[in-house]
């Protein structure tokens, strides 16, 4: 959606600094705010009182509304109440890999005034493969200052972003697998939690909000089993999911349980799709008995754009506008993004279908985050957050925070007799080639807002090499010609050759699902035109967010590396440079599977995570299928060889024995973890440390992970990143919880834990747990 607003070329810096310049001699507008104390006219209402608990304070500024003033409520552009003091507000704010906005449409940011860019992170998919919980906190709580910085200086309207987005990268077709941490459902947890403590300026363990007060509000999308946007005739808007109870228990649900109950988040955006024949946004299961009841969560439950008016319109559910705004409102939904509530709410109230009680409840939610935020505490230059302003944003230590994190996630798939890096000094002439060395547009992906500069990957590399030539190869990344005379000419010319290709928005995105598993086009074949004609192996860099079928490649000895780099933001092509010129030692991983292209062969509506052998369905995940692969889940490779060792744990047997007496369930080795209590989970609890050693003449930055192996297969229980020096070694000390990271769903959704011989493995190294149930 915000690609557009994202080409911005690299002078922008420049222009940033001198819009701030220009503008600290200038008195810039109030952001919005509620309970002015210069207002005589607010001092005397309750929900003005900060000494009162939020609440009391919410609860009596619902009292004072009317019908009218309530229902302009229930909407995403918020009207303003001024008999009350009460601002405009807009709902609606992007920050899924930076401050964004959505293109086309209002939003809580513009970066129109004198602030143009904020910060632009690699996009989500490249910043999992750090596999570094800390980095993803830090993310988090830049773009949360970023946001309140842009909102003091009178240039935002909403301090609720949208983001992030926790579904599972279920199908690798899937245009918005590029925004989520990818395929597993612990790990998309883990980003979840260190992502919303950021943004909400929480601290990195959790716990320390004061009075809940919210630096930004953070929302957890799209709740739930949301991954397809169009493919064979079936549409996001429309789509009815078959989800099994235990796929919807072990892969669907569970990082959204964590956002809420870890990660406290204080908002969460029910998702356009039926599932199981009920609109996400209409199930009352899903949104009260699950996310409040059971989860604890204490937020505002926003639908996805216009999804609120698909329920009657398009999804057949509802009987009128009327039962679908009932619908709605007595499932636990807060607010419609989109105008539907405006229309049709007041005739659903005369019509006896929906109780004022019931807006009353979701308006309480909406003016309890508003609170939060502080926008009813006065001028918020006073307040907590206050003294973040235009100097906060885009900052020099947030730039190198993005550069960092494109360094970390980038993914070295191959390197034949360790062609990388490149020498400095002996390479003296260098070809670039491919559509996207020299398109910004391309390092930034979707969501994303105006960055504050960009390096392509040409520019990168031109800082290394004077002599340095460049040539697209393609006519566009779709590639329906080649300039093959030009391209073989300029590659028989130089030491060595870089190769970026891949794909870009034009392929997947929001509302447009891939429809093949290759690279566009003759892109193959530019890629093999040029290996056969250069004098060396040449490197491919590959842009892309899902994963692409590269085994030509792979295979090929005139191919001596490939860089995996998705969308790295706007440090992009200096991170990539970086690392080809050994200036950096690669260490990201592969947060999904890389499937060979006859995956496609698979139907995309076919939700099922488990292998079906009797039908050869082949599951889906590195947790459950069965079939080839091109790369596996984890696979990255490092300048450097790293080794491992198990060298102590407190525990290695398990028994849970007195708690399943008469409690078994599904096979008569199984337990439910629910009966074995909280008592003996906390006492099952045990530590393995791991001995990890860079065998390299190189320092290097390396994820840890650690995995359960069991007869079904293996699951990802655990993971760290470690910095080592040159032939340095280190302990690498793993917390294990087996309740809740050796338990798995059975047919019903009981999450249990069998009896019998497990094994947790690092790398080549594996350990023996024993379980007694």
């Amino acid at each position: 959606m915000a690609l557009i607003a994202a080409i911005i070329c690299s002078t922008m810096l420049v222009s940033i600094n001198a819009h701030i310049t220009q503008s600290t001699h200038h008195k810039q507008p109030l952001p919005p705010f509620s309970c002015d104390s210069t207002n005589p006219s607010t001092k005397s209402y309750p929900f003005c009182n900060v000494d009162l608990p939020i609440e009391k304070r919410a609860h009596d500024l619902v009292s004072r509304l009317t019908l009218d003033e309530k229902i302009s409520q229930l909407v995403n552009k918020a009207s303003a109440i001024p008999r009350l003091g009460i601002p405009y507000y807009q709902w609606w704010s992007e920050a899924l890999h930076g401050v964004a906005m959505a293109t086309g449409v209002e939003n809580g940011f513009a970066f129109n005034g004198t602030i143009r860019a904020a910060t632009s992170f690699p996009q989500v998919i490249l910043t999992a493969a750090t596999f570094d919980e800390n980095l993803w906190y830090q993310i988090g709580k830049v773009i949360g200052a970023e946001a309140r910085a842009i909102y003091n200086e009178g240039e935002a309207i909403g301090m609720t972003l949208w983001s992030p987005n926790i579904n599972i990268f279920r199908d690798p077709r899937w245009g918005r697998g590029q925004e989520t941490p990818g395929e597993d459902p612990f790990m998309t947890s883990k980003y979840a939690v260190s992502f919303v403590r950021g943004i909400q300026g929480d601290s990195f363990e959790g716990g320390q909000l004061k009075d809940g007060r919210l630096q930004a509000s953070a929302c957890c999308k799209h709740f739930t089993a949301y991954d397809l946007e169009s493919w064979n005739g079936n549409n996001r808007f429309t789509f009815n999911a078959h989800v099994t109870k235990q796929d919807m228990a072990d892969t669907y649900q569970p990082p959204f349980k964590s956002c809420v109950e870890q990660g406290r988040a204080s908002g969460v955006m029910c998702a356009y799709n039926l599932v199981n024949g009920v609109p996400n946004c209409a199930d009352y299961d899903l949104l009260t008995k699950t996310a409040r009841s059971e989860w604890g969560f204490q937020g505002y439950i926003v639908s996805d754009c216009d999804a609120v008016s698909l329920i009657y319109e398009k999804q057949n559910y509802s009987k009128s506008h009327e039962d679908a705004v009932a619908d709605v409102l007595k499932a636990g939904m807060d607010v419609n993004c989109g105008s539907y509530l405006v229309e049709h709410t007041k005739s659903a109230v005369e019509k006896g279908k929906v109780l004022e009680s019931d807006i009353d409840r979701a308006l309480y939610n909406l003016f309890t985050v508003r609170m939060r935020l502080g926008l009813f505490n006065g001028n918020p230059s006073k307040l907590p957050y206050g003294n973040l302003s235009r100097k906060d944003v885009c900052s020099h230590k947030h730039q190198n925070l993005a550069l960092e994190v494109a360094r970390d996630g980038i993914v070295l798939l191959k390197n034949s007799a360790n062609l990388l890096p490149l020498s400095k000094s002996e390479t003296k002439s260098l070809a670039v080639i491919g559509p996207n060395a020299n398109d910004s547009r391309t390092l930034v992906g979707n969501y994303a807002g105006p960055p504050c500069k960009t390096i392509t990957p040409l520019q990168g590399l031109m800082k290394y090499i004077k002599k340095t030539k460049f040539h697209p190869g393609c006519n566009s990344v779709n590639c329906t010609s080649i300039a093959s005379r030009e391209v073989i000419k300029l590659s028989k010319s130089a030491d060595y050759v870089v190769l970026v290709m891949g794909i870009n928005q034009d392929h997947e995105r929001e509302e447009l699902d891939r429809e093949d598993l290759v690279l566009p086009g003759q892109q193959q074949d530019l890629v093999m035109r040029v290996a056969k004609a250069a004098k060396n192996p040449i490197i491919l860099v590959l842009l892309c967010g899902g994963p692409v079928d590269i085994s030509f490649a792979k295979d090929n000895s005139k191919i001596g590396s490939i860089l995996w780099a998705g969308y790295p933001g706007q440090a992009g092509g200096k991170a990539i440079a970086e690392i080809v010129f050994g200036d950096h030692n690669p260490g990201g991983r592969l947060p999904v599977t890389w499937y060979p292209k006859d995956f496609i062969k698979i139907p995309m509506t076919d939700m099922r995570m488990r292998p079906d052998p009797s039908s050869g369905y082949p599951g889906r995940t590195y947790r459950f299928y069965q079939g080839e692969k091109v790369f596996e889940f984890g696979y990255g490779l490092s300048y450097s060889n790293y080794s491992y060792k198990f060298i102590s744990s407190s525990q290695i047997k398990l028994d849970f024995k007195k708690s399943s007496i008469g409690s078994r369930v599904g096979n008569l080795g199984d337990v439910s973890v629910s009966n074995i209590g909280l008592e003996l989970c906390e006492k099952a609890k045990f530590s393995v440390i791991v001995s990890v050693e860079n065998e390299g003449n190189m320092a290097g930055k390396h994820p840890v992970l650690l995995f359960l192996r069991h007869d079904q297969g293996k699951q990802l229980v655990g993971f760290q990143t470690v910095k080592l020096g040159a032939m340095e070694k280190a302990n690498v000390e793993f917390r294990v919880n087996p309740c809740e990271q050796f338990s798995r769903a059975i047919e019903d959704g009981t999450m249990v834990i069998g009896s019998g011989l497990q094994h947790l493995v690092v790398g080549d190294q594996e350990f023996p747990i024993s379980t007694n149930v």
